[in-house]
């Protein structure tokens, strides 16, 4: 087999392939194998039929299209291969001749995306600047970590008070839009300040007691009516507090390997040190690779990013809202 390589733009590329008949023929015996094993000819078993017999009856262009579907993915990977691109997408394959007769060679075309290449600027001279690790921030960061272990063995317990920054509370809630009533859900779970539900909510919560209803305007997240402002009405069913264990020997040996608290402590400064020391060779690492992105001219085939904006489109349910897809 022969292959050829002609790019077309930075991100296409042209592969032109000849399969001589020898290369082909194994595919086309098993063409001619399977064909025959799906007809009946009066005199010969299933299998059996002759080759000059299938040509009668099915035709030769039947028998040459089955065997050069069966051999495109293989001679395709070879001319990948031997050309060294590293395709993208779904090729386009175009044959521009068959072997009508033994002897006579397949050609055809492949027209595909491939990652460009890029060309990186140079690495001399590439200044950062990384943030100073000192005892204090380590001695934070080691606080935060003993809080956080405090927190998956902490316990909630209703509260009689009203709502504070930090509580888990159970909650109602209701939106509407021109008065009309277009969403509600009871009996939701949430931890006020999390900020990872509707624009307000927190500040709408804090203050609330149980019992209580408040109204507020909030653009929409998500749903048909995603971005336009809505009356939000919560109405709040419990208050609860999240209680801490005691930093005792006693959580020691609940909440990790150890037997003191001395113990847990120590291992956990040990690990925050370790972190410290690492970050800023991540921070070194992390600001280069924006430097380079930021000098770096990054082709993107059409196709590519065509899917992308499909997908995301698609996911949103609005594939069919042209205005969306520009933005997109």
């Amino acid at each position: 087999m022969k292959s050829a390589v002609e790019t077309l733009n930075p991100t296409r590329v042209k592969l032109t392939v000849e399969v001589p008949f020898d290369e082909l023929k194994p595919s086309l015996d098993a063409a001619y194998k399977t064909i025959g094993s799906q007809i009946n000819v009066p005199g010969f078993r299933a299998g059996k039929v002759p080759a000059r017999i299938i040509d009668q009856r099915v035709g030769r262009g039947a028998v040459l299209q089955e065997a050069v579907n069966e051999a495109l993915p293989h001679f395709y990977g070879q001319a990948v291969e031997e050309n060294k691109i590293r395709p993208l997408g779904k090729p386009e394959v175009d044959v521009t001749e068959v072997p009508a007769e033994e002897g006579q060679e397949l050609k055809f075309t492949i027209e595909v995306d491939v990652r460009p290449e890029l060309e990186l600027p140079d690495y001399e001279g590439i200044e950062v600047e990384v943030d100073v690790v000192d005892d204090d921030a380590t001695a934070a960061d080691a606080d935060l970590r003993m809080t956080a272990l405090r927190q998956r063995f902490g316990t909630l317990t209703g509260v009689e008070r009203i709502a504070a920054t930090g509580d888990f509370v159970s909650i109602d809630l209701a939106a509407s839009i021109d008065a009309k009533e277009i969403d509600t859900a009871k009996g939701i779970s949430y931890e006020i300040g999390s900020g990872n539900m509707i624009d307000g909510l927190d500040d709408a919560l804090v203050g609330m007691a149980v019992g209580e209803t408040k109204t507020f305007t909030a653009p929409l997240a998500g749903g048909d009516n995603e971005g336009k402002d809505a009356e939000v009405t919560v109405t709040v069913q419990s208050v609860k507090e999240r209680v801490l264990p005691e930093l005792d020997d006693e959580f020691a040996e609940l909440a990790s390997e150890f037997d003191t608290m001395d113990e847990l402590k120590a291992a956990i400064r040990s690990q925050a040190e370790r972190a410290k020391k690492l970050e800023p060779g991540v921070q070194d690492r992390d600001m280069v690779l924006r430097h380079l992105l930021a000098h770096t001219e990054i082709p993107v085939p059409d196709a590519l990013l065509q899917t992308e904006v499909n997908h995301h489109l698609d996911a949103a349910s609005r594939i069919e809202d042209s205005a969306s897809h520009a933005e997109v």
